[in-house]
């Protein structure tokens, strides 16, 4: 038996997930325990600037990865002390790390692709004495993929049914899907980015209510969809792009968004509004994913993230597909709230294994690559 931390920052930047996965001698894994750490307003800030800078300071970048180290760092030693655990119980840290930014397509066009992930793993491995493997996106984009998502390869091995077609939607800064066929075909799992969740719904909610995030989506729910707007919104081509495909906020932004403003909306319907755009940009994305496997409508939903709390974002969702039926990830045994992190330590028992950690019928790598590299304890 085995035990791994994955560690998890989206785009949210809320704050950081630790989870403790065990692996058996077959390579099955199981959750162990989990703890979530808030972001320091400080830090969370700093990030975000750095995540919306034309240009930064060394110095900038130093202090923030200094930082965020200090509380991945936080994060494990709090889940060692729950679990009665040492470090050298532990094979190996999967750190995920802060994305600043994530251009598969490039700056501009013809400029080549780049994704950026704050992190600082040889630091992490001095401050909790475990082996840490990061720098987990990188080989997938070297070998011509999008480098995201990464998660499907974990939700294939956790949540695929002989029989049943299941559908893995994480709602997180980003909305991002997993179509899984049944064990009995043959065809490898799909997945992309479907467009903008959180990071829109929190943005609006922190600008005119002054609190992180819409709790249960109270406040959207109290407001009316702007049809104009929202048709205004669907018209972003991304929406349209067959995968593979991914994003983040440098296309989905306030900035973004705002650009379709007439200026004379409500506040509370414009948040209404953005919660539809997640709806429909994922029932878009699902529709796309089950035409090109010709994959029933009746299939199960599993969502998972932050998003997977937001009452009103699930029940538009369950508007858009009524035939499927929304499974709760915590009954298949993988709580929505550590997904994430559980992946990345997925992600890293696979790297030392010298396992292939992507899919390329997710990311459009031209094969398998072992991804992420390993710093010693």
């Amino acid at each position: 038996m085995q035990r791994f931390i994955g560690l998890m920052s989206g785009t949210s930047m809320d704050g950081i997930d630790a989870a403790l996965v065990r692996f058996d001698a077959t390579g099955t894994a199981a959750l162990e325990a989990s703890v979530g750490i808030p972001m320091p307003q400080a830090l969370r800030e700093r990030l975000w600037q750095l995540a919306h800078a034309d240009q930064v300071s060394f110095a900038d970048l130093a202090w923030a990865e200094e930082a965020f180290c200090q509380c991945q760092a936080e994060s494990v030693q709090r889940l060692l002390e729950q679990q009665g655990l040492e470090p050298e119980d532990i094979a190996a840290i999967g750190s995920h790390g802060q994305t600043i930014e994530h251009a598969p397509y490039g700056h501009q066009p013809g400029s080549p692709p780049y994704t950026l992930q704050l992190d600082n793993p040889s630091r992490l491995a001095e401050l909790t004495r475990c082996a840490v493997v990061a720098d987990f996106r990188r080989r997938d984009l070297a070998a011509g993929g999008q480098a995201a998502p990464l998660a499907p390869i974990f939700h294939q091995q956790v949540f695929r049914h002989p029989e049943r077609w299941r559908l893995v939607l994480n709602l997180g800064g980003i909305a991002n899907l997993t179509l899984l066929p049944p064990t009995s075909d043959p065809r490898a799992p799909l997945g992309f980015d479907t467009g903008p969740a959180n990071a829109l719904l929190d943005a609006w909610h922190q600008r005119h209510r002054g609190t992180p995030f819409d709790a249960n989506g109270d406040w959207a729910a109290g407001g009316q969809v702007d049809t104009a707007l929202l048709e205004r919104w669907l018209a972003e081509p991304y929406f349209h792009r067959p995968p593979p495909r991914s994003t983040g906020r440098e296309l989905f932004s306030l900035d973004w968004a705002e650009a379709q403003l007439n200026g004379s909306e409500s506040p509370q319907d414009v948040q209404a509004t953005l919660a539809e755009l997640t709806a429909t940009s994922v029932a878009l994305g699902i529709e796309m994913a089950r035409e090109r496997f010709t994959a029933p409508a009746s299939l199960d939903l599993v969502p998972c993230g932050g998003g997977s709390r937001n009452l009103d974002l699930l029940a538009r969702l369950a508007r858009q597909l009524p035939e499927a039926t929304l499974l709760d990830s915590e009954s298949l045994g993988w709580p929505a709230d550590w997904l994430e992190a559980a992946a990345f330590a997925w992600l890293a028992h696979a790297r030392l294994n010298l396992q292939p950690g992507n899919l390329p019928s997710v990311t459009g790598a031209s094969a398998e690559r072992v991804l992420g590299g390993l710093y010693a304890r």
